[in-house]
């Protein structure tokens, strides 16, 4: 008998780490690749605002706007049965006030579909995340390397090195868990910080750069599939190369079309 859900939930999820099962987070930022990631079995797919980056070509996620996770999130969510859908929060979208970050995530969960939002930040975000949950609004945090504070933290860097920042992150990390965060993203962190963590909260932890200890593991679509062959980052296995693939049959397809083999007259009307 199939005892796998049809639908992931958050209870589902905690359920996963309670038995010790690995959770399997992939980001997507439209309805086809999230129908991919959906029937391939992925649990989780995020709506990452690393979009900005890998969609939009921008140098960081800071240019995102609610508008644009809106409107990728709707795309996801339609291509998405199984799987649990998570958005980003953008870049001062919650910041300034919990008000804002009330307003933003009821956007995101009623314009973008999505089924729970996703927040930087660890201490300083607690109230937001507690008041989110009161709710009805579940949370998904984010601590170590947040790359909404990547100017702060002078680049895209390995945070919790130094005893000061270890100790932050920590204790951010417990004060999203005891404020109802379902889930922790944990990024670029060394991995025995990630598996200190990982054992000190009660919620699953979600891994980037973050070691093996934690309870599932997150990448960009982008990066599993090689869509950028320039790009390569300590924590990226790379799973296909279909950028140069894809290079390839542009370069086929103009090939053709410069010599007239294509349309052939099997591809034409009569």
């Amino acid at each position: 008998m199939d005892t796998a859900p049809k639908k992931i939930t958050t209870a589902h999820l905690r359920q996963r780490k309670a038995a010790g099962e690995k959770i399997v987070v992939l980001t997507a930022y439209d309805v086809a690749f999230a129908r991919l990631a959906d029937r391939a079995g992925v649990d989780v797919v995020l709506v990452g605002d690393t979009l900005g980056m890998v969609v939009q070509g921008q140098a960081s996620t800071l240019p995102v706007t609610l508008d644009d996770m809106i409107y990728h999130a709707r795309a996801v969510v339609r291509g998405v049965t199984r799987a649990h859908v998570v958005v980003d929060l953008p870049f001062m979208s919650y910041q300034v006030s919990v008000e804002d970050g009330l307003r933003a995530a009821g956007r995101l969960m009623k314009e973008g579909g999505a089924e729970a939002v996703k927040l930087e930040g660890g201490e300083e975000a607690a109230e937001l995340v507690a008041r989110l949950i009161a709710i009805g609004i579940p949370v998904m945090g984010h601590v170590g390397m947040t790359p909404q504070s990547l100017h702060q933290f002078g680049g895209f860097k390995v945070q919790g090195r130094s005893a000061d920042q270890r100790q932050r992150i920590l204790a951010g990390a417990r004060a999203l868990a005891d404020a109802g965060a379902y889930a922790i993203v944990i990024e670029t962190v060394p991995a025995p910080l990630a598996a200190e963590i990982t054992a000190a909260v009660a919620v699953p932890t979600i891994g980037i750069g973050a070691g093996a200890a934690c309870d599932g593991q997150v990448l960009v679509m982008h990066d599993v599939l090689g869509l950028d062959p320039n790009f390569g980052a300590r924590f990226v296995r790379r799973y296909a190369e279909l950028g140069r693939e894809a290079e390839r049959a542009f370069a086929a397809y103009a090939a053709d079309v410069r010599s007239g083999r294509f349309p052939s007259p099997d591809e034409s009307y009569s």
